[in-house]
């Protein structure tokens, strides 16, 4: 699209083709135009000509600037986004049925949850995971990116053929306003508790963050009738659904069965009772594929559909079993929240490990109040407890670790390994037959925050996985070894020859 044709009446002079937008100087590509947008930290006229090296061949602007490329000047650049997204990614938002996801626990592996369902030829996934439908992928630096990506987003998942979006409304979208003016297909909420608390100060902020969803929602309201906070949601819900544990839901969860690797349940829906298995385990996956199923099912889906659907279900970093052939369970998961940590440790303690070896840390920069409480959930249900790198930002992994401890000077469970593969390799050298190592915090990421910057990391997957390798060639070498020594005393014993 031309210059001119993005601002038409603009004085342009030079009219190059743009072929992107971007406000990160260090994103820019070829064919760019670049968006001078006045940040808390930074203003990004100063980054012109950076932009400019990287390929950007055009500078939207509101104070005069001697630079390079063609600019176009408007009063506010903020203001004068929305009409540009618009224009350039041509509406991406209305010709898709756009589903938003929130809740303290639950947002990842529900929304992952109905991406699968719809399935992913028809449905792209917006959220911690990154982003991806069908054989499209990219990554977001925010659970929720802002309104710019969001648009190539919801672009990218149209030209791939997508007709539903999935994303996770995070509390924080909200009040940064990333989401402002989005209007939503299909809301859904797994839970409130307290967190980011550092951002909202107070629960009730949090809350008022998270009901925005649903007043900027057009289309079914689906709501945790058994959560705390439910009637707040109701309040202000428009066309509401509710799922829960007591026959008065319009999705009944009348009963279900955990094991290790699959858990089963029967649902009733429309006074009709179905039966199935899925590969989720815990009871927080039951709730989680509850909210996804109902979802699915006022977006016009049938039961029979989704239950087809059941078995194909896996969401990444999220009770992710790593099994290689070792005598002992090693299993990853991105909880992190108190409620969502207490809940995955009810669920293992139900796998009848001899003992629990949990390596965790907690995010530097955030709510500083929930780590004494993340400490003590861990470590009062864990025989040992590894405290380590999460995310520190600009703090001291060890003070965090110290925060961490507050409540447990009882206990002698726990140390520290600042190194977050060292920890990962410590725990599982630790492991015993029977036992069950749990790695919390990162899931699937490849980064953490370390002094303000992105280091890449292999993930806790990659590290787990790593770590009984080089545990499982230790013990080879050390048996091959012991087999050679007696080899040894074995020949030095035998009857010598006359």
């Amino acid at each position: 699209m031309k210059l001119s044709n993005l601002f038409p009446g603009a004085q342009v002079g030079q009219d190059p083709e743009i072929l992107g937008l971007c406000s990160n100087s260090c994103e820019a590509q070829p064919g760019d135009l670049f968006l001078c947008i006045k940040g808390v930290n930074a203003d990004r006229h100063n980054y012109i000509e950076d932009a400019a090296g990287r390929g950007a061949v055009a500078a939207l602007v509101s104070r005069d600037v001697d630079c390079s490329i063609p600019c176009v000047k408007v009063p506010d650049v903020d203001a004068a986004l929305d009409e540009l997204y618009d224009r350039f990614y041509d509406r991406p938002q209305d010709k898709l049925c756009v589903i938003g996801v929130t809740g303290t626990d639950g947002k990842t592996s529900t929304a992952s949850i109905i991406q699968t369902l719809l399935g992913d030829e028809n449905c792209g996934y917006i959220g911690t995971n990154g982003v991806s439908c069908r054989d499209f992928f990219a990554d977001t630096p925010n659970t929720t990116p802002d309104k710019g990506h969001l648009m190539a987003f919801f672009r990218a998942f149209l030209d791939h053929g997508c007709r539903y979006a999935v994303l996770e409304a995070s509390s924080e979208a909200f009040y940064y306003g990333r989401l402002r003016g989005l209007n939503f297909d299909a809301a859904a909420i797994s839970n409130v508790t307290s967190e980011h608390l550092n951002t909202h100060k107070t629960l009730e902020n949090y809350i008022a963050c998270k009901q925005q969803l649903f007043l900027q929602n057009r289309g079914p309201s689906v709501l945790n009738h058994d959560d705390g906070h439910y009637e707040e949601f109701l309040a202000i819900a428009k066309n509401v659904r509710t799922y829960g544990r007591t026959q008065d839901n319009d999705l009944w969860i009348k009963e279900y069965v955990l094991s290790p690797r699959s858990t089963v349940l029967t649902l009733v829906y429309n006074g009709k009772e179905y039966s199935f298995t899925s590969p989720l385990v815990g009871a927080f996956n039951v709730e989680n594929l509850s909210e996804a199923m109902l979802v699915c099912l006022n977006l016009g889906k049938s039961m029979e559909e989704l239950i087809a659907r059941v078995p194909l279900l896996h969401v990444e970093g999220r009770m992710e079993m790593i099994d290689l052939g070792q005598n002992y369970e090693v299993i990853v998961d991105y909880a992190h929240t108190p409620n969502g940590i207490q809940k995955l440790m009810n669920h293992v303690k139900t796998l009848n490990g001899k003992r629990i070896i949990t390596v965790s840390g907690q995010a530097g920069g955030r709510d500083q109040q929930k780590r004494k409480f993340v400490g003590e959930t861990i470590a009062r249900n864990s025989d040992h407890c590894i405290w380590t790198l999460e995310d520190p930002r600009n703090e001291r992994v060890e003070d965090i670790a110290a925060m961490m401890s507050e409540n447990i000077h009882d206990l002698d469970n726990y140390e520290t390994v600042v190194d977050r593969q060292k920890a990962i390799e410590k725990a599982i050298r630790m492991a015993r037959k029977g036992d069950i190592v749990l790695i919390l915090g990162k899931g699937s990421e490849e980064s953490n925050v370390v002094n303000g910057e992105s280091v890449p990391y292999p993930g806790d997957i990659k590290c787990a996985e790593l770590a009984i390798a080089k545990k499982e060639e230790t013990r080879r070498k050390r048996a091959a070894g012991r087999a050679r020594r007696q080899s040894a005393v074995s020949k030095r014993n035998l009857p010598q020859k006359v």
